[in-house]
């Protein structure tokens, strides 16, 4: 190991650990400030459900993932909380940057709205590795709905959103460290900690830090299977809980470095080497004001401000791509019950981003291709209005309009209506149609397109447009002393206007355009049961269809990189005492289609295949050790990188991402609490 990277690992370790004796210190000398109030604007999914997985229990469809669920796996970040779940899939972008996207109902994660405490966060630039940004020990929990959502959020959510909630410094007084490192070189440490100054005024601390050791090429195809990443992560929250009053604050920095590309040995001594550098910084903070007017009728005033600065430089081979982006976001929101059955919700936004963007998209030399500049900005102010009416939990109906003016589309309205009729404790049934539209910036969102060597070509962009309809049920039947837990849904989302990347109608070129109304469609069907089989012992499956398509190379046809089908099976088993706990998830995923690549012998399909996680965790009163592996089956592949012999040449091309990268990994892990 370099000696100069393992003095900083040491440095790290130090410094977290004196910050630890520190803040245990200051707890114990304001232990008597334990009993701080925790009341709180209401809000859907703040409070973490006790049960591993919840569902809402409002008219939305959706489920909330608690740290219990998180803890059944390594859960690094963001972007690997989801193995366990059978309606959100994580994948590759590329082969070579690490960039992942989350796909639900089948489709793309840029039209999942990505919510920080039902603010909204990691747009735009931050978007293709933001699933990285959110370390998986600072989150309390993460509430997933489906469809169209709420409008009080905003008019991006298309399919969803994923909304999480970061721990809190008002929670109970705790101090918690976390150790980690896999059979691929990478370590993490982490670290949080809160302090009550008195019953109001508290502050946490959370603190990240990972690297990666050592650098892998499996396949041998002379290309890094995983780019290492070093990334700094820190967060300070303060909270203010009053009678009439409450006050939350949080400011948090990201720096990362990504490395990539070719490995030495693949070279010649007179080649140039490919890499692949990604530098970000990122600065973010939110500041929520709430003024509890009339706690009888639940009448409450919030004042909603964030700002987010993203700065990320990036070199593919000789391609560069550099941007800044800046956001501001205000949101005012009223609150009141008229009575126990009808309830409303208005408020007034504003949204605005400014993005600088430099680049060269040839592999010629810098002194021949000068770099182009693109400067987009947008402003968006809005108001919304939602109504509430509830009979006696049984009919349960959520209608809701927004509407907005951007300065680049002009004015747009953004309906959505949901319900819920759930006449018993066995069965409930949500229906829900909506609206939504999302501003497009394609160099930002879908940069790693740049590790293909076709010319890429952005055609004029229109705002994107899509209805999403959904019906879900529910039923909860008594078998056997326990309660079966069945679902079964299915959703339709339909484009008025889509951009979509077009691999078919160039083997040579990569199109980003718009289409027409009706060009491109999702249908998405899942069925999925749990049933706690024995005590301790829980097991659950689903099984999902998706039928996705797009007017891509002259025609309408399946979708890319997208699977038909998903079977996950997972059993979680805890000992009588709580002392031991075993998970295991086994996935199936089903194959798709490949692009057309112009090469009459090339395979149009990609396989099916079988993933296997498992992990054992040891529970201690303080403290906890787990040891799992992933990718168990040790499926990878073939070649994620095409030509990758000759990453100058025309068919270079790292970004046909369908299946695992790397192969089986093993980890352990450390967990303190206090």
């Amino acid at each position: 190991m370099n000696l100069k990277r393992l003095m900083r690992i040491r440095l790290v370790f130090t410094l977290v650990a004196l910050f630890t004796v520190e803040v245990a210190l200051a707890q114990n000398e304001n232990a008597d400030t334990a009993g701080i109030r925790t009341n709180e604007l209401r809000q859907a999914g703040v409070t973490a459900a006790r049960k591993p997985v919840s569902r809402m229990d409002g008219p939305q469809n959706g489920m909330i993932l608690s740290r219990t669920e998180l803890f059944k796996a390594a859960c690094c970040n963001l972007g690997e909380s989801f193995s366990t779940n059978p309606s959100v899939d994580v994948n590759y972008n590329d082969a070579a940057t690490g960039a992942k996207q989350i796909k639900l109902l089948g489709l793309a994660g840029t039209y999942v709205q990505m919510l920080s405490e039902n603010v909204p966060d990691f747009r735009g630039a931050a978007a293709p590795y933001s699933l990285g940004y959110v370390p998986g020990t600072w989150m309390q929990s993460i509430q997933v709905s489906k469809g169209s959502a709420s409008v009080k959020n905003g008019y991006e959510s298309i399919t969803g959103q994923i909304d999480v909630e970061y721990k809190k410094p008002q929670a109970d007084p705790s101090l918690e460290f976390n150790l980690y490192g896999d059979t691929k070189g990478r370590v993490e440490t982490n670290f949080d900690g809160n302090i009550h100054f008195n019953d109001k005024l508290s502050t946490g601390l959370l603190v990240h830090y990972e690297d990666n050791l050592i650098t892998h090429d499996g396949n041998g195809d002379g290309f890094v299977d995983k780019p290492n990443v070093r990334q700094g992560n820190l967060m300070n929250r303060w909270a203010w809980v009053g009678e009439n009053y409450i006050f939350q604050a949080a400011v948090s920095g990201i720096t990362e470095r990504r490395k990539g590309g070719q490995t030495h040995h693949a070279m010649t001594a007179d080649e140039e080497c490919y890499r692949i550098n990604m530098e970000t910084t990122r600065f973010s903070g939110f500041v929520k004001n709430a003024f509890l007017i009339n706690k009888e009728r639940n009448t409450n005033l919030a004042l909603i401000l964030s700002g987010n600065y993203h700065d990320a430089d990036a070199v593919y081979g000789r391609k560069l791509y550099d941007v800044t982006q800046k956001t501001g976001y205000a949101s005012l929101i009223f609150e009141t019950d008229f009575t126990s059955r009808h309830k409303l919700s208005a408020g007034l936004s504003v949204n605005h981003d400014s993005y600088e963007q430099k680049y060269r998209l040839t592999h010629e030399a810098s002194s021949t291709v000068p770099l182009e500049r693109w400067n987009e900005r947008e402003t968006v102010p809005g108001a919304y209005a939602q109504y509430t009416f509830n009979f006696d939990d049984k009919w349960v109906l959520m209608a809701g309009v927004r509407a907005d003016h951007s300065s680049v589309y002009g004015t747009f309205i953004t309906p959505r209506f949901h319900a819920k009729y759930a006449p018993n404790k066995v069965f409930s049934l949500r229906l829900s149609a909506g609206k939504g539209y999302r501003t497009v910036h394609p160099l930002a969102e879908f940069n790693y397109l740049l590790a293909s060597n076709r010319r890429l070509v952005v055609e004029m962009l229109n705002q994107e447009a899509a209805w999403n309809y959904g019906a879900s049920a529910n039923f909860k039947i008594p078998v056997g002393g326990h309660i079966l837990d069945l679902s079964a849904e299915y959703y339709y989302t339909h484009f008025d206007e889509q951009a979509v990347i077009d691999y078919d109608a160039d083997p040579d070129v990569i199109y980003i355009r718009s289409l027409g109304a009706h060009r491109s469609y999702s249908h998405t069907f899942q069925v999925e049961a749990s049933y706690p089989v024995a005590r301790g012992l829980t097991l659950s499956a689903a099984y999902r269809y998706n039928d996705v398509r797009q007017y891509t190379g002259g025609k309408l046809r399946e979708k890319i990189l997208t699977g038909k089908y998903k079977a996950l099976f997972t059993a979680s088993y805890k000992t009588p005492l709580e002392l031991w706990q075993f998970d295991l998830t086994a996935q199936l995923n089903g194959g798709g289609r490949l692009p057309d690549n112009g090469d009459a012998n090339a395979d149009t399909r990609y396989p099916a295949y079988a993933r296997l996680n498992a992990q054992i965790t040891r529970w201690f009163r303080h403290w906890s050790i787990y040891v799992g592996g992933e990718n168990l089956t040790n499926y990878k592949q073939k070649s994620p990188i095409l030509s990758a012999d000759d990453p100058w040449g025309s068919r270079f091309d790292a970004t046909q991402v369908w299946g695992p990268v790397h192969g089986a990994m093993g980890y352990i892990g450390l967990r303190i609490n206090y």
